[in-house]
């Protein structure tokens, strides 16, 4: 059955489509670049050491501040490069929860992650851990990770994780190398008993650039088998940079209350994210304080510290233009669920250089274009 969806206990963290106009749900702060893996889809293109101009720690809390000014304060994930690569991490998670803020981590599957490690990050606070599984075997994820015992490293850190009652997610990069495993992985993340397993759909930057991605229709069909495993696994299930899933579930669910004979009413649906996309409800800010409407969409909006981040996420063009459908072209422009949807504008933009371009990845028809083509042929 699908695991039913849990809040977060904070009341300021319930969001609305309308709230993403002053707050984003999710703030991913990039602490560094030095990472000691090669992984092949990295949109970061991390180094072995650190950058020079990484903020410092003041300047880590400041940012931490002024997430917590915002009207909703968002969620903070600490990412990377390898988040463990910076000598102030337990001090900055212990601040940010201090400062009223959930906090989850995506270390790298590193040495650096031991059980003294997950017990610590634990311990300053954290909310989940993110590890990521790119395979079903050690083949598969290895030779994307370019390190040899990667995989066993990984599942490792999720177990022993699981083990110290540290929430964990899995995050997954979908590729045309390990589509076929979707099942196979779904059964064995049930084993290490993680609480979400979030499928990332490719986009075309950093290293992920010269990467291979699934076309379409080959999204269309992993979405039924995702959705597949989400009646049965004891986990939820998620996209990342695949919002027309959101549609897909829609239709599922339309199609079953006309089987069972019942209306499609709103809230009969089963629980759907609000809408969030790419600078819509998320924010990036990067190891230099660039700010971003996310990671896989690297144009930039402002830079922190010389500009406040609520500023830049309110009033910044970009991030006001990206909440605002009537911008999008193409058939996300004139699809009826652009306004749930909306279309990766990291991928409109990594394929076509335009971040309002429809989501070259997306097989979908709206019903004006059906109508439109049915019109045409009478």
């Amino acid at each position: 059955m699908i695991a039913p969806f849990r809040p977060s206990s904070n009341p300021l963290h319930q969001r609305t489509r309308a709230s993403f106009d002053h707050s984003p749900m999710l703030c991913f702060y990039e602490v560094t670049r030095a990472c000691d893996l090669v992984c092949q889809h990295c949109r970061a293109c991390a180094q072995p050491k650190s950058d020079p101009g990484e903020l410092t720690t003041a300047e880590s809390k400041l940012l931490i501040d002024q997430l917590a000014q915002f009207p909703q304060p968002p969620m903070l994930i600490l990412t990377g490069g390898d988040p463990l690569k910076r000598a102030d991490l337990f001090e900055l998670i212990r601040y940010s929860v201090e400062s009223g803020l959930e906090v989850s981590i995506t270390p790298s599957p590193t040495p650096l992650v031991t059980a003294e490690a997950i017990a610590r990050l634990r311990d300053a606070g954290i909310s989940r851990m993110a590890i990521s599984i790119d395979g079903a075997d050690a083949a598969t994820h290895d030779a994307n990770r370019g390190v040899s015992g990667s995989y066993e490293h990984s599942m490792r850190m999720l177990a022993t994780a699981a083990d110290l009652g540290v929430s964990t997610q899995i995050n997954t990069t979908l590729t045309p190398a390990n589509v076929d495993q979707i099942e196979t992985m779904a059964d064995q993340f049930a084993k290490v008993r993680t609480d979400m397993w979030s499928v990332f759909f490719l986009i075309p930057v950093g290293r992920a650039a010269e990467s291979d991605r699934l076309n379409a229709d080959q999204c269309e069909a992993a979405f039924e088998r995702l959705y597949q495993q989400s009646l049965k696994q004891p986990y939820r299930i998620k996209t990342t940079e695949a919002m027309h899933y959101r549609r897909f579930i829609i239709q599922k669910h339309a199609a079953k209350r006309r089987r069972e004979g019942k209306s499609d009413d709103e809230t009969a649906r089963p629980f759907m994210p609000a809408g969030i996309n790419d600078g819509k409800g998320v924010m990036f800010v990067s190891h230099i304080g660039v700010i971003h409407p996310t990671g896989f969409l690297p144009v930039t909006c402002g830079v922190f510290p010389r500009q406040s981040v609520v500023d830049v996420y309110q009033n910044s063009p970009v991030f006001q233009k990206l909440r605002d459908a009537s911008y999008l072209e193409g058939k996300c422009g004139c699809c009826e669920f652009n306004k749930i949807c909306g279309g990766s504008r990291a991928r409109a933009y990594g394929v076509t250089g335009n971040m309002f371009a429809e989501d070259p990845d997306c097989c979908y028809l709206p019903s004006s274009v059906r109508r439109s083509d049915d019109e045409s042929q009478d």
